[in-house]
């Protein structure tokens, strides 16, 4: 196996920690906007950045060669879960209850498949030199992309919707956010791991900017 060199393990580490803490203040803000407002997608996307945050304190173990087997099921069923809250608050912006209901359902039956395949399967060691990119089995692949993916298609159906409909520039930053922050939710499950740690600094980024 080929290994990081100690430099490349040092930026490696300190990227995770410095996603961790744009992450960890954004979701406190993000929280208490919801408290003030008590608008719905600011719940959800709460759940979703608090979901992110722990995900990527996960990121800072691997990082630091910390890992285990329940820690890589974790990891994988939180990269789920804060897609499909950052779905279901993007659903919030269109006040389609019905909608709603419809996602939230098969969110819920889709977080229980995985839950299910990850204690069949399992996983192994998911990570090559500190990064995640380990390769799955066929069926946590399957059942993650039945999460993953819709929820991804909802984002950016909203996203185009929202903005064609209220041309808010902030507005247009938080969902450019959302949308890759979920993508970088994604890229593990299909395998592009070098894009991975960006997406999740990037999107983070564009949030701070709309909500700022």
């Amino acid at each position: 196996m080929q290994y990081l060199s100690l430099s490349g393990s040092v930026i490696l580490q300190l990227s995770t920690i410095a996603i961790l803490l744009l992450t960890v203040p954004l979701a406190v803000l993000i929280t208490r906007r919801y408290i003030l407002s008590k608008r719905c997608q600011f719940m959800f996307w709460s759940a979703g950045l608090w979901f992110f945050a722990i995900g990527v304190l996960l990121e800072v173990f691997f990082a630091f060669g910390i890992y285990n087997v329940a820690l890589g099921d974790i990891y994988l069923f939180d990269v789920v879960i804060l897609v499909e809250m950052l779905a279901l608050g993007s659903l919030k912006l269109i006040d389609n209850r019905l909608v709603f209901k419809i996602y939230a359902s098969y969110a819920v039956l889709a977080a229980l498949a995985l839950i299910l395949s990850l204690g069949y399967n399992n996983i192994g060691n998911i990570l090559v030199n500190g990064v995640v990119f380990g390769v799955l089995p066929l069926q946590v692949v399957l059942v993650s992309m039945t999460s993953t993916f819709p929820a991804a298609i909802i984002i950016l159906t909203v996203a185009a919707y929202s903005y064609i409909k209220r041309r808010s520039y902030k507005l247009l930053s938080i969902i450019a956010g959302v949308i890759v922050v979920s993508v970088a939710g994604t890229l593990y499950i299909v395998q592009f791991p070098a894009f991975l740690y960006y997406s999740e600094f990037f999107g983070i980024l564009l949030l701070w900017l709309g909500f700022m």
